[in-house]
This record gives C-alpha cells, sequence and structure tokens, in this order.
C-alpha cells in the first residue's frame, strides 16, 4: 500500500498545458488507440433518453421495461424529469467551472495523492511512465461521513461547499430510487439490490472533470476507455459541448448533451450481482480544440468491505455465477495502481 502515498512524478496541471502548440509526449497515445483511427461513430446509434415522471407516480410497466432493456443492452441511459432542481445543477455545474478557473496555486492547495484520490488532481494510478489523459479533476467523498475531509472542500468560490452538498443530497435521493427500479427489473425484491450494497451504510462521491482546450485533440483522450468500478454512475455533462463515447457494437457512439439530464451508467459492481445481466459498459471522453468541458460525474457504490457476487437467485444450471465474490476495497486497489485499463479488470473476476 506504500506505493499508494505519493505519485511516482510530478503532476503537472493539464490546464497549464493548454495554451501550447503541441501536446507533450506524455499525452501521445499509439496510433491504434488515437480517436482518428479507432472512431467508427455510427450517427444511427444513440442511447435511450427515459422520462422518469410516470415512475414518480407509479411504476409504469413500459418505462420499467425500457429501463431494463437499457441496462441489458447499452448499460447507459439518459433520464430527463428525474426530479433533481434543474436549476441546481447548472449552478453546481457553474461553481466548479468557477473553481478551475482560479489560479493554479489556489487549486494546488487541495492536490489530492493516490491513497483517496480526494482533493484537485491530473493524472489516475500510480504506474510510472504511463500515458496520460487530457484532463483535470476535483475528487470528494460523500458518502460515508467518515471518509469526508472538509479541509480538502474548496473554501472558493464562497458558495462551492453549500451548494455541493445541497447537490448531492438531491442526487441521493435520485440513486436510492432508481436502485429500486433496477432491484425489481432484475425479478428481485425493490430492496434488495441497497441491501446488497449496505443498507444505507453505502459509499457516494463526486468527481468533476475539467478538459481544457487541446491542440492536438487528434493524439490524445481525455479520460480513457474504461467500464467504472462501482455501482452506478449519474454523470451531468456540458450542454453543448460533446465529449463521452459508449462503446457498442464495436463502434464509439457519441452521447448528444440534453439540457437538464443525467446520463446513467451502470458499473462493474452491479454487472457482478446481476451475475452478467446488467452491462458495465466501456466509455471514454474526447475533447476539442475550441471549448473546454465540464463535467459531473456522481458515484454510488457498495460499502466496501462486503464481499458482493452475484444474487444466489439469478444463479441457475443454464447461467452459473460469472465472477467470484470480492470486496469493492479489494477490486478498487487495482484501479488505483493501474489507472484505467478498459475492461479487463471486470472480466478478471469471471
Amino acid at each position: 500500500m506504500n506505493c499508494l502515498n505519493n505519485w511516482p512524478e510530478p503532476v503537472v496541471s493539464v490546464q497549464t498545458l493548454s495554451s501550447l502548440p503541441y501536446v507533450q509526449e506524455r499525452y501521445v497515445r499509439p496510433p491504434s488507440q488515437r480517436p482518428t483511427t479507432i472512431n467508427n461513430n455510427n450517427n444511427n446509434l444513440t442511447i435511450p433518453t427515459i422520462d422518469l415522471a410516470g415512475l414518480k407516480r407509479g411504476l409504469d410497466d413500459e418505462t420499467m421495461r425500457t429501463i431494463g432493456g437499457a441496462c441489458r443492452e447499452w448499460g447507459f441511459f439518459k433520464v430527463v424529469n428525474h426530479g433533481v432542481d434543474p436549476d441546481l445543477m447548472r449552478l453546481a455545474r457553474g461553481v466548479w467551472r468557477e473553481f478551475f478557473y482560479q489560479p493554479i496555486e489556489e487549486k494546488r492547495r487541495y492536490a489530492n495523492s493516490p491513497a483517496t484520490y480526494e482533493g484537485f488532481g491530473s493524472r489516475l494510478g500510480v504506474e510510472k511512465g504511463a500515458i496520460l489523459d487530457w484532463g483535470d479533476y476535483f475528487f470528494l467523498h460523500v458518502l460515508p461521513e467518515r471518509l469526508k475531509n472538509p479541509h480538502k472542500w474548496p473554501k472558493l468560490p464562497s458558495s462551492c461547499r453549500e451548494i455541493t452538498e445541497e447537490y448531492s443530497k438531491q442526487l441521493l435521493k435520485l440513486c436510492g430510487f432508481l436502485m429500486k427500479v433496477l432491484s425489481l427489473n432484475l425479478g428481485l425484491g425493490e430492496e434488495e439490490l441497497q441491501k446488497a450494497f449496505g443498507g444505507e451504510d453505502i459509499g457516494a462521491c463526486l468527481r468533476v472533470n475539467y478538459y481544457p482546450k487541446c491542440p492536438q485533440p487528434e493524439l490524445t483522450l481525455g479520460l480513457s476507455p474504461h467500464s467504472d468500478p462501482g455501482g452506478f454512475t449519474l454523470l451531468y455533462v456540458d450542454d453543448h459541448v460533446e465529449g463521452l463515447q459508449v462503446h457498442k457494437s464495436d463502434e464509439w457512439i457519441s452521447v448528444k448533451p440534453t439540457p437538464d439530464s443525467f446520463i446513467v451508467n451502470i458499473a462493474d459492481q452491479i454487472q457482478i450481482l446481476s451475475n452478467g445481466i446488467y452491462k458495465s459498459v466501456e466509455h471514454r471522453v474526447l475533447v476539442n480544440s475550441s471549448q473546454d468541458r465540464v463535467s459531473l460525474a456522481f458515484f454510488y457504490n457498495p460499502r466496501s468491505d462486503i464481499p458482493l457476487g452475484p444474487f444466489d437467485e439469478l444463479v441457475t444450471p443454464e447461467r452459473p455465477a460469472l465472477y467470484q465474490p470480492m470486496t469493492y476495497d479489494e477490486y478498487r486497489l487495482s484501479i488505483r495502481k493501474k489507472g484505467l485499463k478498459g475492461k479487463l479488470l471486470g472480466e478478471t473476476l469471471k
């Protein structure tokens, strides 16, 4: 665990490099991994958009089926009319954009380490000499309370803490609602998935991503291809700047922004619990030369010390257990060591 105390090399904010006329070698992908050579975007494919207004009034069968189908076929879907205040969403994105526009000296006051990632950072993983992503981020623990470090919550802008707390509170309500829907769609009781996560003793964290303008976007990526390691993610993206791509049918599908929506993506622990019925899918982020981009990723995760394996009800002779039980702590430790490495981590549990 000593390797997680410090980064193996000096950390450079990507934002400080964005004014250069070229991309430094540490960010240049091999030709086979560059966006221009692996982007076979199909404009006819798009992730489903689901209106949750009907679910708030009662469990509409058609909407439930649509969500279940999206979890099985895509691992991604958008939700609208989700109950989170749109004004609060815009405030949260705006206040974090203000944070990233502050002088680098102010942001470095919150510099993070690979032990918890909490704070301001510009890399993932402690592999020395690794190819880095073109982006900075700020990572915060929301739950459990014992993991929150108040010294890592920014004091500037002055409203950042208050807005982030209220934003997180409203997203936790939405996450609890979605957990019931996902559980019922698996044929389980509506509380079973939440119980497997640890009941009320779960983990939640926020990662705010800042992708600066890039002088050579065809050579690099804002975020490497990966699947999220936890339970599921609520992603709030820039209304006007595309970047997210989802991997489906051997193609990278661009996700177009929808104002005031959240993108929901199934992560590895729910794929494990569902015995592979729900899919945790690779995704990545592109950058561009004309506009920066801010997104807020809210991760809803199981308690870290509970061994998680497929639900007994979802294991049959025709569909035996695909995964061995493992705690979330054990699972994410490999990510903290290696960084983002596609879908390989999930496959190693089979």
